[in-house]
Order: structure tokens, then sequence, then C-alpha cells
């Protein structure tokens, strides 16, 4: 006869309600492929590389290059599926480390998203095919010093035309892989007509300086950067023909923001899968915790948070692979899956007790990379009242 601690223990699942049996096959095989090597090769090395706040650039764009996750993304092929694709693999690199979601997101869904969605048929012919490759790593500059959720009206940096070149001058700020990356997508206002136009601006122009930033206390793996640019010449030729102004920068964030709502997803579920395994292993007062009722209850709210997050973060994916992006329905997802991503890590540390503190079981590093979901891509306050437009009918924005 069997007993408790004899007793084989149930595997331990996040995918609770089987959301993923639902996905394409070549979805699937994607995503399993990145969970292999987040799980197996990356998760050993996560927490050193996350303490020393040290992004090992050389090792991780050769593994992306071989795991080749980016073959036939913005192409018509893929069309179908882009957003639920990029979404799974987004969830898969923060269920083990967030640093590298940001990492694929910023080069993966910012830079070459801006690049297929507002540059020319030229221009994506020039650079899409390199980024797809990984032979160049892109960045995203937006958010400046001084200008984080008001920059749709704020924005400081500025470019002015001087012949076949625009000059740039302005400083940008939390922008990751800009310091060691080949290009980045600079937004700045124009000095003669106040549009917001972008640009493709390589990292080797003169004038151009990125500052890694310090004494983060989330993904401290992904390097941030404060870009300077100093009278910085960049060729007409390499102005994002198709971008004119904020709504067209606004495209590429609501297109994008899927994907970090399947961050939140992610990272919620690497917390409970962490938490759950060592309530099964850790022992006091001569039995598992997690025989415990208090600790159950714990388990119970994060799976039943993580199931609901799932689920919609799939069918705001699905509906803009198939409506096209909708920024009431992105902003959502990543609202709701933010915060209820702070729930779970929060439930998780706790459940662990003090060792939830501590790196070598992972569920601090989650615990603390949640609050930087929780607030790029659109604070959980902006992202609410995007929503809260579309269904009262009234704008709360000032």
């Amino acid at each position: 006869m069997s007993t408790p601690s004899t007793r084989p223990r149930p595997p331990i699942n996040g995918d609770f309600y089987d959301w993923f049996s639902t996905l394409p096959d070549e979805v699937n095989a994607a995503r399993l492929k990145l969970r292999e090597f987040m799980s197996g090769e990356w998760e050993p090395q996560a927490n050193g590389y996350w303490e020393r706040a040290e992004f090992p650039r050389e090792y991780l764009v050769g593994k992306m290059k071989e795991l080749n996750l980016l073959q036939g993304a913005y192409t018509p092929e893929r069309a179908g599926t882009a957003t639920v694709m990029d979404g799974l693999l987004s969830m898969e690199f923060a269920r083990v480390d967030p640093s590298l979601a940001t990492f694929f997101g910023v080069h993966a869904g910012l830079c070459m998203g801006s690049i297929a969605l507002c540059g020319s048929e030229e221009q994506q012919a020039e650079w899409l095919p390199a980024l797809r490759r990984w032979d160049l790593i892109g960045a995203f500059g937006l958010t400046e010093p001084d200008v984080g959720s008001g920059v749709a009206r704020g924005l400081t940096t500025t470019c002015r035309r001087e012949g076949d070149r625009w000059v740039l001058n302005g400083q940008k700020k939390w922008i990751g892989n800009s310091t060691w990356g080949d290009i980045v997508i600079i937004w700045a206002r124009d000095e003669a007509d106040q549009s917001v136009k972008g640009f493709i601006v390589r990292t080797s122009l003169a004038g151009y300086s990125a500052e890694t930033m310090q004494g983060k206390i989330a993904q401290r793996t992904v390097l941030n950067g404060l870009i300077t640019l100093t009278d910085v010449r960049v060729a007409e030729q390499d102005r994002l023909q198709r971008a004119n102004s904020f709504a067209d920068t606004q495209r590429v964030l609501v297109t994008a923001r899927c994907g970090t709502a399947w961050q939140g997803v992610g990272c919620a579920m690497g917390a409970y899968e962490h938490s759950l395994r060592y309530a099964q292993e850790r022992t006091q007062f001569g039995k598992p915790i997690g025989s415990f009722q208090l600790i159950q209850m714990m388990m119970v709210k994060m799976l039943g948070n993580l199931t609901a997050m799932i689920g919609l973060a799939l069918r705001a994916s699905e509906l803009q692979d198939r409506l096209g992006p909708k920024d009431e329905m992105s902003a959502l997802a990543k609202q709701f899956c933010a915060a209820k991503c702070r729930e779970v890590v929060q439930l998780a540390r706790e459940s662990m007790g003090g060792n939830g503190i501590l790196l070598e079981f992972h569920v601090a590093r989650l615990f603390a990379d949640a609050e930087a979901i929780y607030s790029y891509e659109g604070s959980n306050e902006i992202n609410a009242m995007i929503v809260g437009r579309a269904v009262t009918g009234y704008s709360a924005f000032v």
C-alpha cells in the first residue's frame, strides 16, 4: 500500500488546461525547441549572469543563430500565426529568464517590427534578412530620460533635414541592446513640422553613444542603455519611409504588446513550477509542505491566475493574427497578464519562506524581474486607460 511519501508525484505542468495542444504542430515544435535550450542549457547559468549584471552576447547570439527562431518572421508564410508564434517564444524565454525575453522582444518585435511596418520595400529587403539571421542585432529607442508614458506628446529628441541627411539630437533611456547592438530605431520630432519620424540609426555613426545603466533590481542580465545623440547624421535612405506620425510608432507598439503579455505568462509559469517542485520536495514537521492546506491554497491561486493568463494571451494573439492589431485587445492582455504575474511571483516567493529570497531557488530572480514586465511596454495604468477608453467611449488621458 502506498503512503504519501512513496506515492508518485503528479507532473509539474504550468499548462493545466492543455492550452498548447490547440496550437499548430510547427508552433509547438519551435516552442519546445526553445524550451530545451532554456531549461537544459541556460537555466543553470542564469542566476550568475543576473547577479553579475552580465550579458554573454557572443554566446547567446550564437545560440540564437543555431535555434533559427526567426526563420520566416515578417513573411507572408508566417502571417497567420506570427503573433502566436512570437508570443509562445517570448513565454519560453521568460519562463526561465525574462531578461532574455526582453532581448528577444526588442530585437525581433520592436526593431524588426518597425522596419516591417514602417519601412519601404527596399529597407525591408536590406535589413530584415540579416536581422532574421541574427547577423545584426537591433534595438528600439523611444523612451527618454524625462518622457515615458507621455511620449506621444512630449518627445524631445529632434531631427532636422540638411540636404540628403537628417541631423538627430537628444537622449533615449532604458534602451535594451543599445550598448552593443548594430542598429537602433530612433523616434524623433521633426523641427520643421513637429511630426514624429523614425530612423534606422547605425550605432557606429559619429555622435552616437550609449552608456550601460547601472543599479537595476530587475532584468539585470539584459543591458539597458542611456543613448546620447549629438548631431548624428543619418542618410535619408535610412529614414523609415512609412513613419510620418506617432500613429505609426503606435502601430509598432500595439503589434508588439502581445509579446509582453506572454512575458508575464512565462515569468509566472516559471515561478509556479519552481514553487510547486519545492512544495513537493521540501519537508517540515515531518511532512512535505505540499501536504499543508495553506501551501495548497497558494498553489491553486497561482495556477488559476496562470491558466487565465494563458487563455487571455493566446486569444488576443489569435485575434491579432486573424483581424490585425487592435490597441485595446493587446492592452488588456498586457495589463492583466503583467498584474497577475506580480501576484503569482509573490505567492511563489512566499511559499518558499526564507529560501524564496535566494537566487539558487530561481523564484527570487523571477520575483524581481516581474517588476520590469509590470512597468514597460505601457505601464499598467496606461494600458488600463486604453481599455477603459474602448469600453466606455471616454478618454481618461490628460
